[in-house]
């Protein structure tokens, strides 16, 4: 069964503070728009949540996956997009290629982007972490190795991470968000969502 519910750009609007504030954490499959209202071909958020008047605290792109909060709450749904507050978000990032300690010292110090310099993040390898397969699964090229990376960025511009690790020369493969602010994915699988 498809749920439907209106989707508006003004979503504070539609969001009251003075009822309970409902929290969701939801892990967003791949190709999965963050929207309740769409294309009828679109995968869309009604696809999985069935709570009434909840929205997407911030956005993943179609083509990333992991964790999208969602309220009820105007001004928690603004405390957590508004880039003054400086919720830390993280990412597991598959990229092209093998990052180099030069790589790395740029994504931790800020990176030139077409949109100016990025905050500091914070960017180290880590070992392929164990997550679920992903359909349909990543290219890649017999030549090249792929290599994991975390990283924390304080900040929200438009693909953001995909734009950095290209920047410093290691395309973005594989997008998966792990935690925003104090919210854990967790053991969440693809399309599972829990209320805290």
């Amino acid at each position: 069964m498809r749920f439907r519910h209106q989707y508006s750009q003004n979503i504070g609007q539609y969001m009251s503070d003075s009822s309970k504030t409902r929290v969701i954490l939801f892990n967003k499959p791949f190709n999965t728009l963050c929207q309740f209202s769409g294309e009828e071909h679109d995968d869309l958020l009604s696809n999985y949540i069935d709570i009434p008047q909840v929205y997407a605290a911030g956005r993943l792109d179609k083509d990333s996956e992991g964790l999208l909060v969602l309220t009820n709450n105007g001004k928690l749904q603004h405390r957590i997009t508004d880039p003054k507050h400086k919720q830390a978000k993280t990412y597991w990032v598959q990229v092209e290629g093998i990052p180099d300690q030069a790589a790395i010292h740029a994504l931790n110090n800020g990176v030139q982007l077409n949109d100016g310099l990025t905050r500091p993040a914070q960017a180290r390898l880590i070992e392929a972490p164990t997550v679920w397969p992903r359909n349909p699964p990543i290219r890649t090229r017999q030549t090249i190795p792929t290599q994991w990376l975390e990283l924390t960025i304080h900040e929200g511009r438009n693909r953001q991470v995909r734009r950095m690790t290209a920047a410093v020369g290691y395309p973005t493969l594989r997008l998966i968000r792990v935690s925003v602010g104090k919210w854990q994915l967790g053991d969440l699988a693809p399309g599972e969502y829990r209320e805290v």
